[in-house]
This record gives structure tokens, sequence and C-alpha cells, in this order.
């Protein structure tokens, strides 16, 4: 029972063709939507895209599962951790 080859994402995002930071900022708009423990998927494009918006997402608390090159996009699985860490 290998779960992170199998997991199916609760949700996906689309952003190919979105600039940064709008992707970052979506994607966290979006996973803070999502109830806690969720598991998301982000179509990035290439170039500052993938490089930028999953170290963004490690920084604020989020945790990257996966990273898959599609050629002309990225898909990454970022999930919603349980507990929020934002919290003053």
């Amino acid at each position: 029972m290998n779960q992170s080859d199998t997991a199916r994402p609760d949700a996906q995002l689309d952003l190919r063709g979105t600039p940064c930071p709008i992707n970052f900022v979506r994607t966290k708009l979006r996973l803070e939507q999502l109830p806690p423990g969720s598991l998301l998927e982000v179509w990035l494009d290439p170039g500052e895209p993938i490089e930028q918006v999953p170290d963004s997402l490690t920084m604020e608390g989020y945790g990257i599962e996966q990273i898959e090159d599609h050629s002309d996009f990225f898909a990454i699985q970022v999930r919603r951790p349980l507990t929020s860490t934002a919290d003053c």
C-alpha cells in the first residue's frame, strides 16, 4: 500500500499561463479553501513558476508531495497541513 504513488488529489488547479507571483497567491488561496489534510494538484509552467512556487509553498508550511514533469508543464501535489502554522 504505497499511498504516495496512488494518492488522488482532492482538487486540481490549472495555472498554466499565470505569471508569478499570481500563481503562488492563487495556489495558497485555493489551499486555504480546502479542509486540513487535503491534497491539491497544481499545473505550472516550466521556468520561474516551477522554480518559485514549490519553494514559496514550503516556506509557508505546505508539504510538496510530488512534482511530475509533463514536458510542457509540471504537476505538483501539495498537501494542506492538518494544523495551521499561521495562528498568532
